[in-house]
């Protein structure tokens, strides 16, 4: 695994995109509402505000934004709360 260098801001706007391994599935998008109660089961729990979102069948791009103070954006990413890599 990479050890990239990430500049946290908090309360930041993060951009992300996520892979599928295997790009040839359409996990993302034939799992719609398993993504859905991820992205609603995470904010639950570590808030943060979807700015925009794109879903594709093996990938997908978004913007959050995380509250005044928070910088952990990585398990503000909906994946952590489902025991994904992102």
């Amino acid at each position: 695994m990479s050890n990239y260098i990430r500049y946290r801001v908090p309360g930041g706007c993060y951009f992300f995109t996520v892979n599928l391994l295997e790009r040839k599935q359409k996990l993302l998008t034939e799992n719609i509402e398993l993504l859905r109660y991820a992205f609603r089961k995470t904010k639950q729990q570590r808030p943060f505000y979807i700015d925009t979102i794109v879903i594709l069948p093996e990938h997908l791009h978004c913007i959050l934004t995380l509250p005044i103070g928070d910088d952990d954006f990585y398990y503000s990413f909906p994946t952590a709360s489902l025991g994904m890599q992102s």
